[in-house]
């Protein structure tokens, strides 16, 4: 079970399966949003200051790699890439722009929420962050939860 306030934000372009990983991890706890372009889950990161981002590299506007990047600007957030790049290339390309764990799909959401888990138990130092961004104003941690509409 997540620990009270530990938000996750899901940037991924596919829709249903945005909402099955959003629905999986607040169903174990979290607080989740979701962004499905990337230039919108850069903004969303800024604005929200997740604990974790679950990114896609498919993504459209900006690929998931150059979100990763630009988000390692700004944020020490635990970063899991899920997508469905497998080759090996593409698993040290998400890694080394900063990605803390990489997952394939087809996955298994309990696993995804096992991953964050265990990424959650690292320490992650801040000293980077000049600031926190400001958290949004309504839900349970100032995130609104993600429900299926």
């Amino acid at each position: 079970m997540a620990e009270p306030c530990t938000s996750v934000l899901v940037i991924d372009d596919e829709r249903p399966l945005a909402a099955i990983v959003a629905s999986y991890l607040s169903k174990a706890g979290f607080d989740t949003a979701v962004a499905y372009t990337g230039p919108d889950g850069v903004r969303s990161a800024q604005d929200l200051d997740p604990d974790v981002i679950i990114l896609d590299l498919g993504l459209p506007g900006l690929d998931g790699v150059e979100v990763c990047r630009q988000i390692r600007l700004f944020s020490d957030c635990y970063i899991l890439v899920l997508t469905a790049r497998a080759d090996e290339v593409y698993r040290l390309i998400g890694l080394s722009v900063g990605a803390d764990d990489y997952l394939t799909k087809p996955f298994s959401p309990r696993e995804l929420v096992a991953r964050v888990n265990t990424v959650l138990r690292r320490p992650r130092r801040q000293a980077h962050r000049t600031q926190p961004a400001p958290r949004a104003s309504s839900g349970v941690c100032g995130w609104k939860r993600w429900a299926a509409s």
